[in-house]
């Protein structure tokens, strides 16, 4: 659940880099998101088109400040994309390294309490660090999204032991890996660890078959989310056979 809204599917997805319209669209489908993201340049280039195309599948719009390198830059374009989306979503963006596009986290704090003080539902883009994370919800954030490696990357998750030390010092909040995934094996393997959901985007649009991967995306993300609830066994230093050998037949 994101502020409020109960969703069924884990997977978000992006629209950006896609061969085309009807491939983007075949690929919301098959993904079976609930939310799609959007940033306002990419809207721009694509106009009412691009608009109408994404009212078609009837999904929750998540816009996002993607490009935006300065508080004022970021804060004025989540002010046009809730006039444009009329929503009060966004996922805020505020990049700080031009080849990493590591969030800069003291403009990202910044934006997010001016964004949350004025009514905006903030999904901010974040690094694993724990005391960005406080900030962020003492801005006034209900989730939190940790970048699993840099955009576009499809490193995976690069800090393990981060990720899951934010995992576990705020149990109750929401958090969205974002960025970096790169194979379903990784979208599975965040899910295991207790996260809520993923953020997808480069993985599947530059797939050799879009189509195909948002499905192997959106099954691997339930698989994960299962295996979590279900409860994985803890790794062993020793083999611990799987028959028992109490009752077993001497044969000698």
């Amino acid at each position: 659940m994101f502020y409020g809204t109960s969703l069924t599917s884990r997977c978000l997805l992006g629209t950006a880099g896609y061969p085309s319209p009807a491939i983007l669209s075949a690929a919301i489908e098959a993904s079976g998101t609930e939310v799609i993201t959007v940033s306002l340049r990419r809207e721009g280039a694509g106009g009412q088109a691009f608009r109408k195309l994404l009212s078609q599948h009837s999904r929750h719009i998540l816009p996002n400040t993607a490009g935006c390198h300065s508080v004022k830059e970021a804060v004025t374009t989540a002010y046009m994309a809730r006039e444009l989306f009329n929503t009060r979503w966004i996922k805020l963006e505020v990049i700080g390294h031009a080849d990493s596009l590591q969030p800069d986290p003291f403009a990202l704090v910044e934006a997010a309490k001016i964004l949350c003080a004025d009514g905006f539902q903030v999904f901010p883009y974040t690094t694993e660090d724990r005391i960005v994370g406080e900030k962020l919800l003492a801005a006034g954030c209900q989730v939190l999204m940790p970048w699993g490696a840099p955009i576009g990357s499809g490193q995976g998750l690069n800090n393990l032991r981060g990720l899951q030390a934010l995992r576990a010092a705020f149990p109750e909040i929401p958090m969205i890996i974002d960025a970096g995934i790169g194979a379903p094996s990784h979208a599975a393997q965040a899910m295991e660890m207790g996260f809520d959901g993923i953020l997808l985007n480069t993985a599947v649009a530059k797939a050799r078959n879009p189509v195909a991967m948002a499905q192997a995306f959106g099954q691997a993300i339930t698989a994960g989310h299962t295996a979590y609830q279900a409860g994985l066994m803890a790794p062993r230093d020793m083999a611990e056979p799987s028959t028992p050998l109490l009752g077993l037949a001497d044969l000698m």
